[in-house]
Formats: structure tokens, sequence, C-alpha cells
């Protein structure tokens, strides 16, 4: 009972300075908004790029050129070619299938539409291995990457821009001004891994290399592993394979780089993790200004009600009284402030993902309780200081006050 008329005689004394306690929690309101906005935008990355890696098989390899070790070959990125490919394929028994590919943005045009877009030169085994399914038409096939022939597939959202509801199946496009025909439409996918797969061209390998890319090099290759169980085995018989291919000697460094999906998830990991500190310390040092606003505000306060505090203390107030009703008055402040920062974080985070319509955010219930019980601690810190010195004062000078 007595705590409860506690509470209520520091909310009178909040609402006595209305104005006040509200300007006081506009630091709080900045800072909470930051951590909210920053947990959000951290948390929708997050569960987007898991997606991502999760539209790729677990069971895929990824060779790419270039060392993650230090040296000269780390700079490489012409050691890889589509004959490795077949190396790995046919020498690997862990391995079951191989797809080469070599991607760069380029224009494309058709009629008077025209843009940029992905165009990939790969194999007829990218489909199968990524299970990318054809929606109309057909895939490119090994003899259409043998012949070198100029056609190409179309990714779902690029067919539907360059073509709106016609069927493109048998149309001409131009890719980097060399006519390509179209012999298929795939379906609608979204991502596999890191890549937007609706918005590239797909055309034959050896196409591609020779009338595009002007290379005889290749990007990537993906193996893909026939047991699950043996991803390591496998990564070492295509480790192996390439040294022979590649003429590496004994003790030499890699000339490409190998990685799994999981793997790659922890690269990623990695990279956002620096992204948190650099958010999360932006945050901090709004909470800690919102801090210093509600002390200056409860010192004013102290000053402003010392003749109320002597009063007090004269007719039977505690000392420990006097403090609890200034420390309750700094965490209602920063409470209030942090509640109307979570709804501020949360509406901030849904207007970035509809403007710049690339970031998905997610705004986790983790996020919204720790973001509270900063706030709550922000307004304890701020107001002890306060209600340590309001406890304190001498309650004869206190009533002298004018």
């Amino acid at each position: 009972m007595f705590a409860f008329r506690l509470i209520l005689a520091s909310l009178r004394g909040l609402q006595t300075n209305l104005m006040r306690s509200l300007l006081a929690t506009l630091g709080v309101i900045i800072g909470v908004t930051a951590v909210v906005s920053a947990m959000s935008i951290l948390a929708g990355a997050e569960r987007e790029i898991a997606q991502r890696f999760e539209s790729m098989g677990a069971d895929q390899i990824m060779v790419v050129p270039g060392s993650g070790g230090r040296g000269h070959r780390q700079a490489r990125l012409d050691s890889l070619t589509a004959d490795d490919a077949i190396a790995i394929r046919e020498e690997c028994p862990l391995i079951i299938n191989t797809a080469a590919e070599r991607s760069q943005p380029m224009q494309v045009k058709y009629l008077q539409k025209n843009m940029f877009a992905t165009v990939m030169a790969t194999t007829e085994a990218y489909q199968e291995i990524n299970d990318y399914k054809v929606e109309s038409g057909r895939f490119i096939s090994r003899e259409d990457n043998r012949a070198t022939r100029k056609v190409c597939v179309l990714g779902h959202k690029i067919a539907r821009e360059l073509f709106g509801e016609v069927a493109p199946v048998g149309f001409r496009v131009k890719i980097k001004g060399i006519g390509f025909t179209v012999i298929g439409v795939m379906e609608k996918k979204g991502f596999l891994g890191m890549r937007e797969v609706d918005s590239q061209v797909i055309v034959p390998l050896d196409t591609g290399l020779k009338r595009l890319f002007g290379f005889q090099f290749v990007g990537m290759i993906t193996a893909q592993a026939g047991d699950q169980t043996k991803l390591d085995a496998a990564i070492q018989q295509v480790k192996r394979t390439l040294r022979g291919e590649h003429k590496i000697r004994a003790g030499s460094g890699d000339d490409f780089s190998i990685f799994t999906q999981e793997q790659a998830k922890e690269r990623v990991a990695d990279v956002t993790q620096i992204f948190e500190i650099v958010l999360y310390s932006i945050a901090g040092i709004s909470l800690v200004v919102g801090g210093i606003g509600i002390m200056n505000i409860m010192l004013v306060s102290v000053t402003e009600r010392t003749r109320e505090i002597g009063v007090r203390i004269a007719v039977g107030a505690r000392r420990m009284d006097i403090a609890a009703q200034f420390l309750i008055e700094a965490a209602v402040i920063s409470m209030l402030g942090g509640a109307l920062g979570v709804v501020v974080g949360m509406a901030f985070a849904d207007l970035l993902e509809k403007v710049t319509r690339v970031l998905k955010t997610f705004t986790p219930p983790s996020a919204i309780v720790f973001a509270l019980i900063m706030a709550g601690c922000v307004g304890i810190v701020s107001g002890l200081y306060p209600a340590v010195r309001a406890s304190r004062l001498d309650p004869v000078e206190a009533l002298r006050y004018e």
C-alpha cells in the first residue's frame, strides 16, 4: 500500500511539469527507436539470408577462383575452366554432377524495350543441381553448348518485363547487340543463394564465353555430392582433382577456394556481425544521450522541489522514500519513452522496407523486450544520482530554500 502511494506521488510530481517530463522522454524515444530499428533490420536481413541459403541444396560444393590465403595466388581470378568441371565429375566418385558458370550484367533488348540483366553462361546440369524448373519451352541442352548456339532462357521476371503477357519462346532478343533466340522461360523462383534468378538470362556456357564475355575462364563451379554425410570427403576429392589439373606442387597454396552452404552462411554471419556492432553502437550512444537528458531534468526537478523535500523529511519521510520517489519518476519517464520508441521504431522499420524495396525488416518479440529493459535500465541509472542527491538534502537548509 505504501509502495502504491509512493508511485502515485511520483506520478503527481511528473504531472506537475508535464511538458518538461515529455521533453525528457525525447532522448529515450530516439534511442529506443534506433535500437528497435537496428534490431529489425538485422533480424530481417538474417532471416532473408537464411531463406536464400536454404534455397540452395545442402549437397552443393561451390568452387571459386582465387585462394583465401596470402600470396600471389590470392588475386588470381582466371584459374577455373569448364574442363575443371568435367574433371571433377569424372574423377571424383562422390560427385554426381557439376555445372560451370560465369555471369555478368549486360544490356538485353527486345524491340524498343531495353534493360540491364544478369547474363549467366552455364551448362545443362545447372537446372538439375538447383532443382530449377522450366515454366515454358525448354532449358539449354548439351548440344546447344557444343554447337555454341545463340539461344537463351529467360528468368520469370525479365520475361514479364520484356514481353508482358506474350509467350516469348521463339522470339529473339539482343544481348550486347547479338541476337539470341528465346527457347524457354524459367519458373518463378526468387533467389538461389544470394542470386536473384528471376532477373537473369541463361545462355550456353561456350556461347557466353566465346561470344559475350571473351573469356575462357569460369567464375564458379558447382559440384553436387551424392551423399551429404560424406561432404567433407567429397571436398577433399575435389581439392585433389583440381590441384592435379592445375599442376600445383606439394606445399604450394591452392589457386581456388571451396565452400559449402554452411561455410557461406558463416562468412555472411561474420559480415552481419560487423553491422551489428556498428548499429548497436549508434543506438547505444543515442540511449546514453537520452539518459543524460533524463539526469539533467531530474536534477532541475530536485532543485525546484527542495522545499517540498525538506517538508517531507520534516514530517517523517525517510531518506530512502525520497530516493525511491525520484528513482520511480526517472524510471517512468524512461519507460514511457521506451514504449513510444518501440512504436516509432517498428513504424520506421516498416517504412524503410516499403521505401527501399530492398531491405526486409522483422521485429522479433525479443527486440521489444530488450529495448524496454534497456530503457528501464537507462532510467534507473540516470535517476540514481539525482535521487541520492535529493535524499541527502539537509531538512533545515531545504526548508529555508526559496
